[in-house]
Parts: C-alpha cells; structure tokens; sequence
C-alpha cells in the first residue's frame, strides 16, 4: 500500500490562561495537546482517528492542515513535509471542521469562487465543479443566499463543497458530522464514501463509534494526545468498539467508565 500520509513524533503544547486553568482544574499554566504521536494512512483508505473531546484529535488535524505548527515532530502529506513545504501540502489538501467561520454577507456562489481563485482552479475547471457539486448537495437553490440566512445543515454542506474547491488528494475532516441532522449527516457520509471510491485518500477525527464501523478502513484510538491503539477494525476492536475503546481507555486512565 502506499503511504500517502505520515505522522512522526508530533508534539503541541499550548499556554492555558488562568480562567482555562479553573475551567480545566489545573494549577499548570501549560497543556500538552499532542504528546509524540505517530501514525500512517494509506493511499485511497479512509482513517479515523478516534477519541473523546479533548484527546488531541483536533489540534493533530490542524498540524496536519498546516493551520498550526508543531513544536516538535513532522508529517509528510504526498510526500511534502508540514514544516518545510506548508505550501505544497495545501495544495493537496482539504480540510474540513465545524468551526470553519464564513462571513454571514457573502453568498455560496461567491464564496466557491473566492477559495476556488485561492488555489489557483481555472476559471472553466471551477465552473464545472461549482455546478456539479452544488447540484450534488442541494446547494444550487441557495446559491445567491447570504451565508447567514442559511441552515446550519446547509451551511455544513457549503463548507463541505468549499473545502475540496481544488479537488484535493487528501481530504481532511474533523468531525465531519457534528451536530447535523440525520438526514444531512447521511449526505456527508455517503460522500465520504464516494470520495474514497474515487481514489481519495480521507482521514477523519470523530467520537462516534458508528461513524468509524460504517466508514474507516483502519481507525487510530487516541488518548491524552498518544496513540493508544492502531489497526483494522477487527485488529484494533475485537468485534466490538466501544467495548475495546472502554477498555483501553480505563487501562490508560486508570478510570472505570
């Protein structure tokens, strides 16, 4: 199989203020976010990282995403490193998230063309994708209506669309079906699914055990920033997940859940 994503030894740590150390009941003024992780995604396979809010799932996705650096550690996305060529892995990478914040003036219309200009799609190449993708997801009806009148459900598939603009090879989602509706979740999932019959190399953060049954060809359990746990389904879970996730995590903690 070829590696299309590799994760070596990532490190982040971040400064908590003094209300996020009450919130958080630490006296420590720092967190380690992602302690040294490591792990590999294959090309045209879909891999989820999975684990409970706060394990790290989103801050090693946005070092993925080259939002953020690493203090210390590297990946390579098609071969092109994080830290040296943030550029490069752009290019070929779409990230997703649910905090994605679009101006509530600007319409779906405009802002296709806006990230599409971004990276660089030709204008008739762009054209072709905005009405195949809009019509895809129900998007063409809302096309001239402003970001802020539309539906949360709506709004997700607008970012959805927007985020593989530049048809990437590498698509990036984090949590991708956080508070949506079940018919909505269901359009995203069944386009993760296409994706992945198209060649596309999808990696995904998520704490929905269904999520990753239905969709993950191999998933990575993360916990307190380190990977716990890597494999198959049927490697990592013993024919059952969330028990085997229970498990592990009690193991690790040290706490009975």
């Amino acid at each position: 199989m070829e590696e299309i994503v590799r994760a070596e030894g990532l490190k982040k740590t971040f400064t908590l203020s003094k209300k996020q150390q009450r919130i958080e009941k630490t006296g420590e003024p720092r967190r380690v976010a992602v302690n040294g992780l490591s792990f590999s995604a294959y090309r045209g396979e879909i891999y989820g990282l999975l684990g409970p809010n706060g394990a790290g799932k989103t801050t090693t996705l946005r070092m993925l995403s080259t939002l953020i650096k690493p203090d210390a550690g590297d990946a390579f996305l098609a071969g092109h490193s994080i830290v040296k060529e943030p550029e490069k892995v752009r290019d070929v990478v779409g990230f997703l998230t649910s905090d994605l914040k679009l101006e509530g003036f600007f319409t779906p219309d405009y802002l296709f063309d806006f990230f599409g200009a971004m990276h660089g799609v030709e204008k008739g190449v762009l054209a072709e994708r905005k009405q195949e993708l809009f019509a895809r997801f129900g998007i063409d009806k809302f096309a001239e209506v402003q970001v802020k009148n539309l539906s949360t459900g709506m709004l997700q598939k607008v970012s959805l669309v927007i985020s593989i603009v530049h048809d990437p090879e590498v698509v990036i989602f984090d949590e991708p079906t956080n508070g949506l509706d079940v018919l909505t979740a269901k359009v995203v999932t069944d386009f993760l699914a296409e994706l992945k019959a198209m060649g596309k190399s999808i990696l995904l953060s998520t704490h929905i055990f269904s999520l990753v049954e239905k969709l993950c060809d191999r998933v990575g359990i993360i916990i307190d920033g380190t990977l716990a746990a890597e494999g198959t389904l049927a490697e990592v879970a013993d024919g059952d997940l969330e028990k085997s996730f229970f498990a592990l995590y009690q193991e690790r903690k040290g706490e009975i859940v």
